[in-house]
């Protein structure tokens, strides 16, 4: 069973038989009217589960409409402050109260009830974070096959973990779109210089990559010991099925142990690399939102604070006045 399918029976669980039909009704709407990917259903589920858990605890019993209708703002804080005292960060008890809200918000669409407490709670507040991109030299290193030379692993898994990196810095695909490639997707190197890809809300795009790229996913094609017919999945795991993403997370985890990159050095990373490196070399924004594949200019825009973010730092370490501290003027003597 499909782990978005698991997150909502356990959501229904949770909620028991007053809240069922409402719950699906919403679910259905972000499947079909709102076309979330099945990732991104399966967090909303995940978080509604805990808001309804944590209010039905709160209240004494299952929450019920009328229950839901008749909260004080006092008692989503007091759910707030719960999830809070679990040790769960601002940003995830944000996307926490959007689930709730999201529930709410359909429930006054279809006539059902309204939920005012919730739009009378504000949301915790998020420190502001830049993206932290992997430099050039240690992002070739991390898709270099060689980096993991003494590894005592099969030369076709070390090659299939170089391809991936690779594929994610070349191309800056996030980990769920390079490994939801098809082996029939990809050209061989000379054939075809582009893949298209599925990202979030099953928006399609296409993508170009390098033709080193291309040789490394042919070299790791020509030792994979297992059939990859064209419709099915390109990457593969050890027993032949499709490659989890939490392998290439522990590959880049070994890499970065052994190159001394911080904790922040993670697949994901690579692709902000490939977009901040793009920006540095003279690309212009509207093209790299269309290679990232994000719905909103003010998504990628994010990347410009870290290009000047890094500018700074260069200046600061560079520029004379910037690393020497100033050495006050002496005073003039009244006869000069």
């Amino acid at each position: 069973m499909q782990k978005a399918a698991r997150a909502e029976l356990t959501l229904m669980a949770a909620a028991g038989p007053p809240l069922e039909p409402a719950l699906r009704g919403w679910l259905d709407r972000l499947a079909h009217e709102r076309r979330l990917s099945a990732k991104t259903r399966e967090a909303y589920a995940r978080d509604m589960t805990g808001f309804l858990t944590l209010l039905g605890r709160h209240l004494g019993e299952r929450p019920t409409l009328p229950a839901l209708a008749a909260l004080a703002p006092r008692d989503v804080r007091a759910v707030i402050a719960a999830r809070r005292a679990e040790g769960i960060e601002p940003r995830t008890l944000v996307r926490f109260l959007a689930a709730a809200r999201s529930f709410a918000r359909h429930l006054e669409r279809e006539g059902i009830g309204k939920v005012a407490a919730l739009a009378a709670v504000r949301a915790p507040k998020v420190a502001a974070s830049l993206p932290r991109p992997v430099g050039i030299g240690d992002a070739r290193a991390l898709a270099d096959p060689a980096t993991r030379a003494g590894e005592a692993r099969e030369d076709w898994v070390l090659a299939r973990d170089a391809a991936v990196i690779a594929l994610l810095y070349g191309s800056g695909l996030r980990i769920s779109e390079a490994l939801g490639l098809t082996a029939g997707e990809v050209p061989a190197p000379g054939a075809g210089d582009h893949v298209t890809v599925t990202g979030k809300g099953g928006r399609t795009r296409m993508v170009p990559v390098l033709r080193t790229v291309l040789e490394r996913i042919a070299a790791y094609k020509s030792l994979c010991p297992f059939d990859l017919p064209p419709a099915e999945a390109l990457f593969r795991g050890t027993r032949g099925g499709p490659l989890s993403p939490r392998i290439v997370q522990q590959a880049v985890e070994r890499m970065r142990g052994a190159l001394g990159l911080p904790d922040s050095a993670t697949p994901h990373a690579l692709r902000h690399s490939f977009a901040t490196h793009l920006l540095a070399g003279g690309g212009d924004l509207r093209s790299i939102q269309e290679l990232l594949g994000h719905a909103s200019l003010s998504t990628t825009q994010v990347y410009t604070a870290v290009d000047a973010a890094a500018l700074m730092a260069s200046w600061r370490s560079a520029h004379p006045r910037a690393r020497l501290p100033e050495v006050p003027a002496k005073p003039r003597s009244e006869g000069g």
